[in-house]
């Protein structure tokens, strides 16, 4: 990577990351503080307060990321955290619980998601873009173990008044780093790898491997955040206030971030990718009902989350790459656009429906509703085909007509591990599902170079 490269995928992942701290770190300890609210005696009002940022997100996202097209990443992205600032401030200063759901619905509808994937896109040439996503992942992902290992520290210290201000602050902060530190790109253009497409939304949407995809993220996210409208409550009756329930988060988030590790590689690397996914979400149901049998001891709560988190961790890793391999390389961004949305989605339904069965019947009903939905899961991904062992290649074009685009995908496609080839001349560049081994790489690089 350039410098500017790196500066730009560093800051973007920061960008992303600072967000998606002030959406994951109320998670362990919101549903005890809620309940002390005016309104906070209805377990529903609870679920529908903690995952209310879902179903805006789920909404706005792939607009959001249209509208950046046409009025530049940056904007997009500086409206999207004021928006998510306003939602902090006002669920900072709320006195009852649907003050707090407002500011809940407002700090979703700042989707910025959609847009900061098309401004990385923007200044990050077609080799290199690849890593900038995964540095996204990743920070994503680290962001997630250290809220839950925080949540209950900042809690005791500052309140959850202090921690959804903290997280306004850091929304402002967050507009300063794509102000003065983000570089503006040279040229903002539509990416069919990064962006949504509306012209293949019906392709999307009639695949079938893809909607098996789509179903599983939203039950994945459903049962994440229907953990946390129980197990607070759980580990509050086993003796551990939400100020001490770190001292379970944080060894569990620790291990099973390590234990993610040999599954995804053996995945990936082995090609057994449908196995590690089978085993993933059969995991998850196991530890649900690990919740369930052994919810009077720490211990067992404790171990329960951690199978849970190890296998959410697998499933939140692979389920993306799975994604990116049965997607057809014209509708790639349009996939990941309706993938991320619906994720969203099931965060909303999850909590939602979590407080609704805790309203209603009691809390062993949310754990019992977790284990049908990830019962179901594992029924609707049996019949998904093993993923095939391709990863993305891309490279950039100088400017081609559309007879010098066609002559040039004929000719890449002919080449020993290639299974599929776009050429996009007005985004110049050309995408490549190949092979992980048997690839000829430079073969490719040498036909592309040819035409420069």
């Amino acid at each position: 990577m350039t410098p500017i490269e790196r500066r730009a995928s560093i800051g973007l992942a920061g960008i992303y990351g600072l967000r998606m701290l002030g959406l994951f770190i109320i998670l362990p300890i919101f549903a005890l503080y809620a309940e002390q609210l005016p309104g906070g005696e209805s377990h529903f009002l609870i679920g529908v307060a903690l995952g209310a940022y879902g179903l805006t997100q789920a909404i706005l996202q792939i607009p959001a990321g249209w509208l950046s097209d046409r009025y530049g990443r940056k904007p997009v992205i500086i409206v999207g955290l004021l928006l998510f600032a306003a939602g902090s401030f006002i669920a900072a200063s709320a006195d009852d619980i649907y003050w707090i759901i407002a500011g809940r619905v407002i700090q979703g509808a700042g989707a910025i998601n959609a847009a900061v994937m098309a401004l990385t896109a923007d200044l990050t040439r077609e080799e290199h873009r690849t890593k900038a996503m995964a540095l996204i992942g990743m920070t994503i992902g680290v962001t997630f173990s250290l809220s839950m290992v925080l949540s209950p520290i900042l809690y005791r210290l500052i309140g959850m008044s202090g921690m959804f201000a903290l997280v306004g602050i850091l929304a402002f902060v967050s507009i300063a780093v794509v102000i003065w530190f983000i570089p503006r790109p040279a040229i903002t253009r539509f990416h069919s790898d990064t962006e949504a497409n509306t012209g293949k939304l019906k392709e999307v949407l009639h695949n079938a491997d893809l909607l098996r995809m789509d179903f599983g993220v939203f039950t994945l996210h459903a049962i994440l955040m229907s953990v946390f409208m129980q197990v607070p409550f759980i580990l509050r009756a086993d003796g551990l206030d939400a100020q001490h329930q770190w001292q379970v988060y944080l060894p569990v988030m620790l291990i099973a971030f390590a234990l993610m590790v040999p599954p995804i590689i053996i995945a990936e690397k082995k090609a057994k990718m449908k196995q590690v996914f089978m085993l993933a979400i059969g995991l998850a149901a196991v530890a649900q009902l690990g919740i369930l049998f052994f919810q009077h001891s720490v211990w067992g709560v404790a171990l329960s989350l951690l199978v849970f988190f190890t296998a959410f961790n697998v499933l939140e890793a692979t389920q993306p790459s799975i994604v990116s391999k049965i997607a057809p390389l014209a509708a790639k961004g349009t996939a990941m656009g309706v993938f991320s949305s619906v994720q969203f989605l099931g965060a909303f339904f999850g909590s939602a429906m979590g407080g609704l069965l805790m309203q209603f019947y009691g809390g062993n009903a949310v754990l019992v509703f977790a284990v049908f939905m990830l019962l179901l899961w594992l029924w609707v991904a049996s019949s998904m085909r093993p993923p095939q062992a391709l990863m993305t290649k891309m490279y950039h074009l100088p400017e081609l007509d559309e007879t010098a685009a066609s002559t040039l995908r004929q000719s890449l496609a002919q080449l020993r591990g290639v299974r599929e080839v776009l050429v996009l001349a007005n985004e110049q560049v050309a995408c490549l599902k190949v092979e992980m081994s048997g690839f000829d790489e430079d073969a490719v690089e040498q036909r592309v170079k040819r035409r420069a």
